[in-house]
């Protein structure tokens, strides 16, 4: 890496001034003057421990930060310029760094944003605010099933797994998770010695390859299934069906980067390529979806197990809601990805096309259970795109009750959106196997960042709330949130969404026209719900 041919070049410039040295020319004296500086900032650089891309990239990483010192001006440039070279989501990401260094997060001049331009959305203040809750309220998870209910934290750390993240990244968000009473969501990759050793509490998610519970020929292993799910650090079991960012795609994991150590984990032959297919093998229609839900809850301890998915047809959707009716089994909770959703690679047209965005998606799963009578047996937890409080206010008025961010808890490690999570060559060491790169992510320095950077986005949230006039997150609904709609017009998310009453479904009059019709072609038992 550059990091040791540095070290090789210092030793061959100190080697060259050295022996210029020895013939007291006016070379030697220059040579000394120039390189000596750049060889103790570039040893300074390595083994500092708090900035991973000088620790990587020793001498030159320097000019990054010269670019970022010289950023808001530019980034002024061309606001003022109305280009869209600057999105708005680097607004959210310096927020994240911000919350994670603990520096001070006010600015000047007040908002930077077009507050008339059409999407434009904010919160509506109260003339009665109130004082911000001083201990943030956690959310139960656990229906009437579940003998090991766990009390989850607001916001929690969504799915990534070890393999696509390095091990330094993983140990650096348990340990967070650990320190600041929050989640930690494995992702499909397994079970590692890096979720568990930092002590954190795991969400550990179950894919279709069933990594970590897996048979020889990729079935899910019930045996090794239950003594995983054994660790006292184990809280909740997911269940994946669908990712956002690559709904109804199966992946590769070519056998190159299946080394010891991975296959070890995911329990699959070492250098051999590995295939999760698009769909699970141990069942197939809705009704066999539950029957795995409550097998694994019984083989768990009564822990509580609960499923992801990216919404696709509303009708396939409400298969499971009438699954649940027909079977009385519910799942412990619902994670609901957008098509907004990230990952470490995807095809672009999946990326791009696929998948329902997460608003939709969390409005969807609400009105159905809520129309259905179940909306109080299970919790209903928002992933997509969710970096700042706000964010997580508006995924509560849709109908979540609680939040994970990915790529927020990235931002928190030292993220600088390289764009090489797919290439094995990210600068931060975050997605890499590069022992080089990992080795700069230092997890002393990274893990109270992370956990900075939940306590303030909570706290951002709760402040949020009482600035509302509202005592805890429940109290926040649709009704609470505003949208630009038109250069002339605004309207509450209760406005602009149709939100279905209690028991709906079970009615004759279930609210639209298309609801009624989904329902009604809704099959509990069948493969494939008609289209």
């Amino acid at each position: 890496m550059i990091r040791r041919w540095f070290y090789v070049c210092a030793a061959v410039s100190l080697a060259g001034v050295a022996l210029a040295a020895a013939t007291y020319t006016l070379t030697a004296l220059w040579a000394l003057v120039v390189v000596g500086p750049l060889l103790l900032v570039g040893l300074h650089d390595s083994l500092q421990r708090q900035h991973t891309i000088l620790r990587n990239f020793p001498i030159i990483g320097h000019a990054r930060y010269l670019l970022e010192m010289l950023r808001p001006e530019i980034q002024q440039y061309f606001i003022e310029s109305n280009t869209d070279a600057f999105p708005i989501a680097r607004e959210f990401r310096d927020i994240v760094y911000k919350r994670a260094k603990g520096e001070l997060e006010t600015q000047p001049f007040g908002t930077q944003r077009d507050v008339y331009r059409i999407g434009y959305e904010w919160a509506a203040h109260s003339l009665t605010p109130m004082q911000p809750l001083e201990e943030p309220p956690r959310i139960r998870v656990g229906g009437p099933d579940c003998r090991q209910p766990y009390s989850c934290s607001l916001l929690n750390i969504s799915a990534m797994s070890f393999g696509a993240l390095s091990s330094h990244a993983v140990r650096a968000l348990n340990a967070g998770a650990q320190a600041g009473g929050f989640a930690h969501n494995t992702g499909e990759g397994g079970l590692s010695p890096y979720h568990l050793e930092p002590g954190g509490d795991l969400i550990w998610q179950i894919g279709t390859g069933y990594f970590g519970c897996r048979t020889p020929d990729g079935r899910f292993d019930p045996d090794r299934f239950r003594d995983q799910a054994a660790h006292d650090a184990v809280r909740m079991i997911e269940i994946k069906l669908s990712q956002g960012a690559k709904p109804g795609h199966g992946g590769v994991l070519p056998g190159p980067k299946v080394s010891e150590e991975i296959a070890a984990i995911r329990g699959v032959t070492p250098w051999q390529t590995v295939f999760s297919p698009p769909a699970h093998s141990t069942f197939s229609t809705p009704e066999g979806l539950l029957e795995f839900v409550a097998q694994l809850r019984n083989l768990a301890g009564g822990k509580p197990v609960g499923f992801k998915l990216c919404v696709g047809l509303r009708v396939e959707f409400l298969t499971l809601c009438k699954a649940m009716r027909d079977t009385g089994i519910t799942p412990d909770f619902i994670t609901v990805d957008g098509g907004e959703g990230g990952t470490g690679a995807a095809p672009l047209e999946f990326a791009n096309s696929v998948g329902m965005p997460a608003r939709d998606g969390w409005m969807l799963v609400n009105n159905a259970l809520t129309g259905l009578g179940l909306r109080d047996r299970m919790v209903v937890i928002a992933s997509g795109k969710i970096l700042t409080g706000f964010h997580m206010a508006r995924a509560l008025a849709l109908g979540a009750d609680l939040c994970l961010s990915a790529r927020g808890m990235m931002f928190a490690l030292g993220c600088i959106q390289a764009l090489r999570c797919n290439s094995g060559h990210c600068p931060t060491g975050i997605t890499t196997q590069n022992p080089a790169l990992v080795h700069g992510l230092d997890v002393e320095d990274k893990t109270p960042r992370v956990t900075r950077f939940h306590a303030a986005t909570v706290k951002s949230l709760l402040e949020l709330l009482a600035a509302m006039g509202l005592s805890h997150p429940r109290d926040l609904g649709p009704h609470h949130i505003f949208r630009r709609v038109s250069d002339a017009h605004v309207r509450t998310f209760a406005q602009i969404h149709e939100f279905l009453p209690e028991g709906a479904l079970l009615a004759d009059d279930v609210g639209s026209g298309e609801w009624h019709d989904d329902w009604r072609a809704a099959r509990a038992s069948s493969e494939a719900p008609p289209r």
